[in-house]
């Protein structure tokens, strides 16, 4: 398998990380990840965008270029005989000294990964998932909003906990704040519809501000449809007429069934996808040229 590393192609055994890094001692890094459709990354000038961002609110000096990180991404995909690819761009702090740092890492580096894309059941966005609501709970930002760091301890350790929980297959975890309210899934920001309006948990709540859930915003007020951010308990997610959540590489699931913590089940939408569900898909695939 070949890989990027810092604008080049290597094989995968000779991208070596030193172990001064501070991305593998500190976790001081970001990545974003992303899917191409027809060959091409999706939105990708968002997600640099908020890389950018958060590699300077933690002090990386990394200002990509699109056009470059495009032949890169090209370019890698061609040396893995990939037409479509799910994307991994991770951005390390870069070597520093052992012990805690005062000045801006200058020598970061760039990783790119590409695997195939999965080919996902049509089934999935008809008949939905199951959202298994997790003992863990979603771990406060370390900065003033989250960002896509390589500190993912809080997202396995749910994964964990979903995998011990027996859930369905293909199922995914949904995890509280610490004060209760919803936040996000392990790899997934939610939504879901009650009476023609479309909630979603608030930015605030500490939830990673997600690429494919921006563009979801964007694409229901063109619609003219109500939305609301804010604090919602559990309850407020049983008594939804739809659900559904959201991620770069997945698009829109809908969510058809709901377990608390009891592992009592609740039908979401008579177990069926909803029409606002329905029809916000197809308008995200609409813009993405399928």
């Amino acid at each position: 398998m070949s890989v990027g590393w810092n604008g080049s192609i290597k094989r995968q055994e000779e991208a070596v990380i030193s172990v001064y890094d501070h991305g593998f001692l500190y976790g001081m890094g970001l990545f974003e990840t992303f899917r191409t459709y027809g060959g091409q990354p999706y939105l990708l000038e968002r997600h640099l965008r908020r890389l950018t961002e958060g590699c300077r609110s933690i002090g990386i000096c990394y200002e990509p270029d699109e056009q470059h990180i495009r032949v890169w991404l090209r370019e890698l995909m061609a040396a893995n005989e990939l037409t479509e690819a799910y994307v991994r761009l991770t951005i390390t702090a870069g070597e520093g000294i052992v012990g805690l740092p005062s000045s801006e890492y200058e020598h970061p580096n760039a990783l790119l990964l590409v695997k195939p894309l999965m080919a996902f059941d049509p089934k999935l966005y008809t008949d939905g998932r199951e959202l298994v609501l997790l003992s863990t709970r979603r771990n406060t930002p370390e900065g003033e909003i989250r960002l896509k760091s390589l500190h993912y301890m809080n997202n396995i350790l749910a994964k964990r906990e979903l995998t011990a929980v027996e859930a369905s297959q293909g199922a995914e975890g949904l995890m509280l704040t610490r004060e209760g309210w919803l936040s996000e899934g392990i790899v997934s920001n939610l939504f879901w519809a009650r009476a023609g309006k479309l909630f979603t948990p608030s930015i605030a709540t500490g939830i990673l501000p997600g690429v494919t859930r921006a563009r979801v915003l964007e694409l229901a007020a063109q619609e003219g449809i109500a939305v609301e951010e804010g604090f919602y308990p559990w309850d407020e997610l049983t008594m939804a007429d739809e659900a559904w959540v959201t991620n770069s590489v997945q698009e829109l699931v809908p969510v058809t069934t709901l377990r608390n913590t009891e592992g009592r089940t609740y039908t979401v939408g008579g177990g069926q996808a909803g029409p606002m569900t329905s029809r916000l898909l197809a308008l995200y695939r609409k813009d993405t040229g399928l």
